[in-house]
């Protein structure tokens, strides 16, 4: 029997599963790898065959993924023995790549055995654990082809290496202290210091010091999370004001002690991911306020490689473990770079030998309704594929947003959705951006014919995209791409009633979107409704600073502001802001639910500026009383499409503040207003539209209080909610989104009963465009308004 097992079966120990299983069973035959995952042959009684064939998907090792077993019939050979044969590199590939994963129970066990070879070796794996992705430089996945490569095994290493029934039979990272990685600890020239490396950078820690820590994905900052100098001074010299740091534990005991775990998040925490976990602080939690300032939440991670866990136990406290950069740059991870630009910030760095191939950041995640919800899918989930319904006829890149950005590469059944790249406003982020393309088209094969971008014409991605010959292009309106993920999430291709709110996103009308009501299918959509247009006093100045919307939402509203806070603390500008508002001189519309949260957040003086994006809704969601069940009415223009009227919901918070009701109140008030709004406006389109289903994507969905007003009262009424948990609701998700659209747009038409109508034209301008010999470069290129987007159904 010749039999092909598709899926993540390279580096997960799945030959020597194989081969253990076929010996087991008493069959002849071979396993290997190749391009397109495992290839096996299997001679012996039927019997065997058949257990065997049952017992590849049913019993495979802990880290591997069967998508698919195909048998066929093959004339006996005689052969009298199994084994494993040598990889063949040759064909198109198609084999999938294992995320790495957390130090598994058995070399943890070895780690702690002082009689153990391997103990306190800060590199210790196996099969069923350990570096993978970030390692590896091309397939198929064999030593050779990662940065193990100049690491040859000492004999000790070699023999468990191929012996069938040793833990690490195959496994390509395996290494001892005898001829593997090595760490050393370094002062902030290069120098080295003494040894050995993690002591003496746990004594650094205790002391107050500050130590960039090089680790799978590149290097953190590392300080003592219980001191509060320390995590001051950490914050001070990466330039960080606010934006919380995330804290590593020993073990769930210890979490236990600084914030409250549920089930859900504990399992969370204990994946073979371990991503950071957002869980809620216990009062009086044994973690410097400068960790999270503001904020009742806690990011908290468990160990996930050995050199954690021992940095861990030597230091004997919590550390924050933060990314190795200056604020809003990329993660540091080549060691050079490292010295150079984190030398102002540590005092110390862990360093060793092992090369990462490719820079990689933690994975962050909450819990919401018992299953996951990433907030940023990264280490531990990526390069892990979705598989997509209707698949894809033709390769495609998808080039994702500006913020948190994502590339996708897809083609046959899989989406790739590359790991966290960040906001691109920096080269070093471009670059960053497009090695990644590269690395994973490498990786994957993939040679992308149809490129999907977002409509905005200043996006960076945008201008890769448009630059890039010989691919059609197809431009995606930012929020249909955030309901299509939502959709390819849950395996589903509409038509739904999308909600997309967010803070920005370029409109099909020239304006800015961010609070949508769509009737949409993976491949068009039709504005149903929005949140009424306010402007933007100063564009993007109204982003950083959230007083200005509430100057904008405030006039709107006309409403007297005189005894209000925030027109107190900006009474030098408030003239002149509302001027630019009623004048409409550089104060572009925009429909965005994240600005009304910020005009709130202002409103009840929260916070008029911010330094991270989101802070100011992110606080107002903390500010916000749990138990208070009040809320806010907010009316709706029908139309088509409809308008809900934002104003409503400001005019009824700015009352209650004039009357003495405590501002958490308001904003336990205002979210619960807000899921009203979402409820009606979904009620509404559910009487035109006959649709009963209901996706919710978009940045502002990271919000619990609001997720969940929000989901609870539309399955109250009737509905069916899809909400993210694979991969973000945030623009880290877009890339999603805009693969599954271009994918849909080959397909030909829509899934939704209603006409639509390509926008044949654009494509042809963007074609024209690119073929003038008219500068491209990334400073003076522009994508007109019209560009090619998803397909609108008419409303």
């Amino acid at each position: 029997m010749a039999i092909r097992v598709e899926g993540i079966v390279q580096g997960v120990g799945f030959r020597p599963f194989v081969y253990s299983l076929a010996t087991r069973l008493g069959l002849a035959g071979l396993v290997g790898n190749d391009v397109d995952g495992v290839f096996a042959e299997a001679e012996g009684p039927p019997a065997a065959v058949r257990e065997f064939l049952g017992a590849l998907q049913r019993d495979a090792p802990p880290l591997a993924r069967v998508e698919r077993v195909t048998a066929t019939a093959k004339a006996p050979i005689g052969t009298a023995t199994f084994a494993i044969v040598a990889s063949d590199p040759a064909g198109r590939r198609s084999t999938l790549i294992a995320a790495d994963t957390a130090t598994c129970a058995d070399c943890l066990r070895e780690l702690a055995h002082p009689a153990d070879r391997r103990f306190q070796y800060p590199f210790i794996n196996c099969t069923n654990c350990g570096p993978r992705f970030t390692i590896i430089r091309d397939v198929p996945y064999d030593r050779p082809l990662t940065t193990m490569a100049g690491f040859p095994m000492c004999d000790p290493c070699a023999a468990e290496y191929h012996d069938p029934g040793n833990r690490r039979f195959h496994a390509q990272p395996t290494c001892c202290p005898a001829c593997g990685p090595r760490l050393t600890l370094l002062d902030r020239t290069g120098k080295p210091l003494s040894d050995p490396a993690l002591d003496e950078a746990a004594a650094l820690l205790r002391r107050g010091a500050i130590v960039a820590v090089k680790g799978l994905g590149g290097y953190h900052l590392a300080a003592d999370a219980t001191c509060e100098p320390a995590v001051a001074a950490l914050r001070a010299r990466k330039h960080r004001a606010d934006k919380p740091f995330a804290v590593m534990t020993s073990d769930l005991a210890a979490v236990a002690q600084l914030c409250r775990v549920s089930a859900a998040e504990a399992a969370l925490l204990t994946s073979q991911a371990r991503p950071v976990v957002l869980l809620t602080r216990l009062p009086g939690a044994a973690v410097a306020s400068s960790a999270a300032p503001g904020n009742r939440q806690l990011g908290v991670m468990l160990p996930y490689t050995p050199l954690h866990h021992m940095l861990l136990a030597a230091a004997s406290r919590p550390l924050v473990l933060t990314s190795g950069n200056v604020s809003d740059e990329p993660i540091a991870y080549r060691d050079e770079d490292a010295l150079e630009r984190l030398g102002e910030i540590a005092d110390a760095f862990v360093v060793h030998d092992r090369a990462i191939h490719i820079r990689t950041d933690d994975s962050v995640a909450r819990a919401f309704a018992g299953r996951p919800m990433l907030v940023r899918r990264s280490r531990g989930y990526v390069p892990e594929p979705m598989t997509v319904r209707g698949g894809f006829a033709r390769p495609v890149l998808a080039c994702g947003a500006e913020l948190k950005n994502t590339f996708c590469l897809a083609k046959d059944r899989y989406a790739f959705v590359s790991h966290h790249i960040g906001d691109l406003e920096n080269a070093e982020t471009l670059r960053s951006f497009a090695e990644g393309i590269a690395h994973f088209s490498r990786l994957f094969d993939i040679a992308p014919q149809v490129v999907a971008h977002d409509l905005h014409p200043e996006y960076l991605s945008t201008k890769y995209a448009v630059e890039l010959d010989g691919v059609d292009l197809v431009g995606v309106q930012h929020h249909h791409a955030h309901i299509a993920s939502c959709l390819a999430d849950n395996g589903a291709d509409g038509p739904v009633i999308g909600v997309a709110f967010d803070g920005t996103g370029y409109g099909t009308d020239g304006t800015i979107w961010g609070g949508e009501f769509l009737i949409a299918d993976v491949a068009g959509f039709a504005r149903g409704g929005h949140l009424a247009t306010v402007r933007m006093p100063g564009g993007a100045a109204a982003i950083r600073q959230p007083w200005r919307m509430a100057a904008a939402h405030l006039h709107e509203a006309g409403l007297d502001v005189a005894g209000l806070g925030v027109v107190r603390r900006n009474a030098a500008r408030w003239d002149a802001i509302v001027s630019m508002v009623r004048r409409q001189v550089n104060a572009p519309l925009t429909s965005s639910a994240g600005r009304l949260f910020d005009a709130i957040a202002a409103i009840l003086d929260v916070r008029d500026e911010i330094s991270y994006e989101g802070q100011a809704a992110i606080e107002l969601e903390q500010r916000a009383d749990p138990a208070e069940g009040g809320a806010y009415r907010a009316g709706i223009e029908s139309g088509a499409p409809f308008r809900a009227n934002g104003s409503d919901l400001i005019a009824a918070a700015v009352g209650d503040l004039m009357a003495g009701v405590p501002t958490e109140l308001i904003a336990a008030r205002f979210h619960h207003g807000m899921a009203i709004l979402i409820l009606d406006g979904c009620v509404l389109l559910r009487e035109r539209h006959g649709l009963n289903t209901v996706a919710l994507s978009g940045g502002v969905f990271q919000n619990l209080l609001l997720l969940g007003s929000t989901v609870t009262r539309l399955e109250a009424h009737g509905f069916t909610v899809l909400t993210h948990s694979r991969v973000p609701c945030n623009d880290a998700g877009i890339s999603l989104g805009q693969a599954v659209v271009a994918a849909a747009g080959q397909r030909g038409p829509a899934v939704s009963s209603e006409p639509g109508l390509w926008a044949a034209k654009a494509t042809a301008q963007f074609q024209q465009m690119r073929g003038s010999g008219s500068p491209t470069s990334r400073s003076t290129i522009r994508v007109p308004p019209n560009a090619v987007f998803s397909r609108t159904i008419p409303g």
